[in-house]
């Protein structure tokens, strides 16, 4: 667990921000360890639960087919090793997904940006069918602040960004399952003690696409044991409490994280008596 990819908690504190840096195409999409278990979930989700892990209108399709040409080409490029046997027969943004871990969204510019095509075989605890066609703001208004915090940076991030120049970011949740396919709205804070806690963390990318200029949205899931950890990383539980502390009350019960942060205190202590 000491190899755990990323642990992007604050250590001032909860924060709301974008937090985006530059990324390297390189680097665009990540193959890890998991990727067979990870592609073998998809194939059974697509098989029994198409109609909740895709979503497209045909305004996607454009964006959807470069996308797919993209992917081949980057796993051709960095991933020789890896079969990629593309299916003619689906919707090209299905296609893609079924090469890679990430969760693939594509939005096209209309009278404003929208979420016109995806395939999102593992979401964090939102329904991908209430997103399709709809804006930046709709896709977030159930996050609190987001209003007033990140509203406007992000719809103006999405109009300035070129297709020479990606950007990645991270967020984190903390939940009380391992499960990469969580589709309910349900939010409720972990239950059981630290070993049945988990830390989940989203790897997001965006990339405008040269010819359509459609933007691609990737998410590369990545989650562990809170209690394995908080035994490999000395200061993960310490400031893990620090940001449940820090974080607004409005966020706390969006996320399910109410005396969340009293219970992971209580047995932070108890662990190191």
């Amino acid at each position: 667990m000491s190899d755990f990819a990323y642990i992007p908690l604050e250590t001032k504190g909860w924060r709301m921000a974008m937090g985006l840096r530059p990324l390297d195409h390189d680097h665009w999409l990540e193959a890890d360890r998991r990727r067979d278990d990870d592609l073998e979930q998809k194939r059974q989700l697509l098989d029994a639960a198409y109609d909740v892990v895709v979503a497209t209108n045909p305004e996607g399709d454009e964006g959807s087919r470069e996308l797919l040409a993209e992917v081949t080409r980057f796993l051709e490029v960095h991933h020789p090793e890896i079969d990629i046997p593309v299916r003619r027969d689906e919707h090209p943004v299905v296609a893609a997904a079924r090469l890679v871990q990430e969760d693939l969204c594509v939005l096209v510019r209309s009278d404003v940006w929208r979420l016109q095509a995806a395939c999102v075989c593992f979401p964090s605890r939102w329904n991908l069918a209430s997103k399709l066609g709809a804006t930046l703001d709709d896709i977030h208004r159930p996050v609190p602040i987001y209003d007033v915090e990140l509203s406007r940076p992000t719809n103006a991030f999405f109009e300035r960004l070129k297709p020479d120049r990606s950007f990645w970011r991270l967020n984190w949740t903390f939940i009380d399952s391992p499960a990469l396919h969580q589709p309910t709205n349900a939010r409720r804070g972990p239950r059981g003690d630290l070993a049945d806690w988990f830390f989940r963390v989203e790897r997001q990318t965006l990339r405008r696409l040269e010819a359509s200029g459609a933007i691609v949205f990737t998410i590369h899931n990545y989650v562990a044991s809170a209690k394995e950890l908080c035994q490999s990383h000395e200061e993960f539980g310490a400031t893990l409490l620090l940001n449940l502390d820090t974080a607004p009350i409005a966020m706390q019960e969006y996320k399910g994280w109410i005396g969340v942060a009293d219970r992971l205190r209580a047995t932070l202590e108890a662990t190191s008596d």
